[in-house]
Parts: C-alpha cells; sequence; structure tokens
C-alpha cells in the first residue's frame, strides 16, 4: 500500500508522479487503438463501498471524511489504473437533503438505511408544455420546471417574466422578489448551496488525494444526452413512448434546443476539469425501447451531433451502454475512429462491439453484474480469463470493469479477486 505524498520526500513525489503518468498512458493509449503495456482496470463503486467498509449506505451518503477514507482505502487497496470518483456518487445525502429534492429517494430519505437510490419516473413537463419550453426554455425551467424538482425552487414560479423587463418595468417587476416565498427559497437555496459547496470540496480532495498517490480519475465530469433528458426528466417513461408517436416533432425540436445547452455545459465542465474524458449515460438506447427507426431518427442522431462536439471540442465521449444493444452496434459504430469509450453493462455486448466495431472505440466493461454479486471468487477469475482471451488476446483495447461499476451487493472477495485475475491473466 502506498503511502500519502503531500508532503512527503522528492523521491516519493516523483514515484508517484511516475505511476500516474503510466497509469493515465494505459487510458490514452486504448481510446488511441494502440494497446498498452497491460490491459487497464477501472475502479467504479458508489454503495459497495459501504459493505466495504463496514457502514450502512445512509451513512456513506452523509460523513463526508468517513466516506472520502473508505474511498481512498479502496484505491490503495485494488491500485486501479483509474478510479471514478467514488466521493461524488455517494456522499451526496445532505445536499439532496438541503435542496428537498423529489427526483430520487435515497437511503434514509422515501427508502431503507441500506437501500439505494430510487429514481422516481414522474411527468414534469406535459405535453402542452414543449411549445412554451422550445420558445423560452430559461423561463420555462425557472418559473414551471425546477418549482417542482426541489423545495428549494418552490418561491421561483413567482419570478417575473425577465425578458419583458425593460425600460421603467425594470424598476416595477421586481416585485416578486418581495413575496414571502420568492424570499424563503432564496435564502434556503444560498444555504443549500453552502452545503454542495461542502460535498464539492469533499470530492476535490479526493481527487487531489488520490493523484497524489499516483491514481487518475477515469473521467473529469458527467453528463447526459438529449433523448435521455426529455424522457427522464421532462415527460417520464410512459409519455415518451407516446409521444414517439403523438409529438414526433416537439421531441426533436425540444432535443434540438436542449442539446446546445447541455452540448457547451460539459464541455465546459470537462475543460475546467483538467481530465478530457466525459462520462455519458445512456437510458433509452436499449433495444427494447424503440424500433430501430425510431433509434436512429430519435436517438442516435442528436447524440452523435454531441459526441461529435465534444470530440471536436478535444475531449473524449466515455458511453456507458446499458441494456442490451446488439442491435445498435452496428449504428453506433459510425464514429471517428480513436477518439471515444464505449463502456458496455453487458459482456456479450462488449463481445459482439469488440467483433464490429473493435477498430473504431476502446471497450470498457467485461464482468458480469451476476457473477460479481452471486458468483465465487472462482468465478470471478474465470470471468477475467474469458474476457481476456474473447476480447484483450484478440487485440482489443479493453479497460476491464464490470457491467455498471461493482454491483452494491458484492462480496469483498470477488472485487479482490477480479482485480488479481486482471493482472494474472493481462498483468
Amino acid at each position: 500500500m502506498q503511502q500519502a505524498c503531500v508532503n512527503a520526500p522528492l523521491e516519493h513525489t516523483l514515484v508517484a508522479k511516475a505511476a500516474y503518468d503510466a497509469r493515465w498512458q494505459r487510458i490514452l493509449d486504448c481510446v488511441a487503438l494502440k494497446q498498452p503495456d497491460s490491459m487497464p482496470v477501472i475502479l467504479y463503486a458508489s454503495f459497495w463501498l459501504a459493505k466495504y467498509g463496514g457502514i450502512s449506505y445512509r451513512e456513506l451518503m452523509h460523513n463526508y471524511e468517513e466516506t472520502k477514507e473508505i474511498c481512498e482505502r479502496a484505491v490503495l487497496e485494488f491500485e486501479p489504473d483509474a478510479s471514478s470518483n467514488l466521493v461524488s456518487f455517494t456522499a451526496m445525502g445532505k445536499s439532496m437533503e438541503a435542496m428537498g429534492l423529489k427526483t430520487l429517494r435515497w437511503p434514509g430519505n422515501g427508502v431503507g438505511d441500506n437501500q439505494p437510490y430510487q429514481y422516481v419516473d414522474r411527468e414534469f413537463m406535459s405535453a402542452t408544455d414543449y411549445d412554451e419550453f422550445i420558445f423560452d426554455p430559461t423561463g420555462f425551467y425557472l418559473k414551471k420546471f425546477l418549482p417542482q424538482v426541489a423545495d428549494v425552487f418552490k418561491g421561483f414560479a413567482h419570478f417575473p417574466g425577465f425578458p419583458g423587463l425593460s425600460g421603467l418595468r425594470v424598476v416595477s417587476g421586481i416585485r416578486p422578489f418581495a413575496k414571502p416565498e420568492v424570499r424563503q427559497s432564496l435564502l434556503r437555496l444560498m444555504d443549500a448551496a453552502q452545503e454542495v459547496e461542502r460535498f464539492h470540496k469533499c470530492s476535490l480532495e479526493f481527487a487531489d488525494d488520490i493523484r497524489n498517490r499516483g491514481y487518475p480519475l477515469i473521467a473529469g465530469t458527467t453528463a447526459g444526452n438529449p433523448y435521455d433528458a426529455v424522457a427522464d426528466y421532462w415527460r417520464g417513461a410512459i409519455n415518451i413512448m407516446k409521444d414517439l408517436f403523438r409529438h414526433k416533432e416537439k421531441i426533436l425540436a425540444s432535443m434540438d434546443k436542449v442539446s446546445g445547452y447541455m452540448t457547451d455545459q460539459m464541455i465546459a465542465a470537462a475543460k475546467a476539469s483538467g481530465n478530457p474524458i466525459v462520462m455519458i449515460t445512456t437510458h433509452w438506447a436499449g433495444d427494447a425501447f424503440m424500433s430501430q427507426k425510431q433509434f436512429e431518427t430519435f436517438w442516435w442522431a442528436p447524440f452523435r451531433k454531441q459526441m461529435v462536439a465534444i470530440i471536436d471540442a478535444g475531449l473524449i465521449p466515455m458511453v456507458l451502454w446499458e441494456h442490451d444493444c446488439r442491435k445498435r452496434l452496428a449504428t453506433i459504430a459510425d464514429v471517428p475512429p480513436g477518439k471515444c469509450i464505449y463502456w458496455f453493462e453487458r459482456t456479450e455486448n462488449l463481445i459482439r462491439a469488440h467483433e464490429v466495431m473493435g477498430n473504431k472505440v476502446a471497450l470498457r466493461g467485461g464482468v458480469e453484474a451476476s457473477t460479481m454479486a452471486t458468483g465465487s471468487p472462482e468465478d470471478v477469475d474465470s470471468a477475467v480469463r474469458s474476457i481476456v482471451e474473447r476480447v484483450w488476446n484478440q487485440g482489443g483495447n479493453l479497460m476491464l470493469d464490470c457491467g455498471i461499476g461493482i454491483p452494491d451487493e458484492t462480496p469483498v472477495a470477488n472485487v479482490r479477486a477480479m482485480f488479481d485475475a486482471a493482472r494474472k491473466y493481462a498483468g
């Protein structure tokens, strides 16, 4: 186990920097479609860290210092080639509570102390609101969307129409800010922002600490995609599937409107982080949710445009393909070669992706969640050996990980087995 190199002797600092550079180069080599000296292994986890640290999920979300210590301990034990920011995916309980967030339930708030996040699927924007959003997305967000998302924004429903404030209307137009509801929201928002700032500080400290020990973060920022933004956060699951038939042009216009904002925001965040990799989640790209024609029109076309903009900005999109997406592989292979990372939840999807687009993208994943959560260390060893033989040894530019990170229920021995097997078969 490496010791902290903050205020350490120079020779130790140089050792940590050399280790950092070697690990980061393995990631970049995979992206550039060059096999590195060994197969990179990634550490990505959320509530599994509670099992590892011997605390409850709720404690993991609320105790900044204890969570940071557990996350650092995990990095130092497993020595990954890169890690997610383990703190930022777990320790946001106080921030959520300060905001009165309504889009999720989390340990101790809507679910038990040892149950994970639960996404709340509901309609935040009706079909009749499409036109209002397309005309003035900022006004819609401030006055209609945000007041539904969190208690801290309730008073925003009383905000004036800002584009109409000109001339002397600038004076009379600020009267809504005298309303008790608005004042209460603004005061609560400032308090919540202070809590978010404490959470963010803890996340940055974790990133700095592991970097000083020689370990890079696998991504500098996370992002979504245009279709999922409409489906997940505005219309809800049932409504968006109806809209594919009833409001086709409205969906496309909304995605076109929001895509520019999303892309600009994620590019700015990635550049500010100093890390070029942008992790992008996908929820609705799977084979089961829409026809191939609908996928190409509504999902892939706007997303590909977003990815190209990210690449043109000198960044690396890392797309997490959730669900079974075998039917999508030929379509999503249409990207510039040597510029992207594709992370697959399903191992068979990853193996097929290597066959279809191995000369286009780096791959991430390889160990099924079911194997990690319910198998033995010997099962995990066998799974790693299999993916090494079928992808890495066949020239695939693979970064080993679980399907969507380490499942919460995974025995610690199985995680040790995964990292040990990676070094044994492709180290």
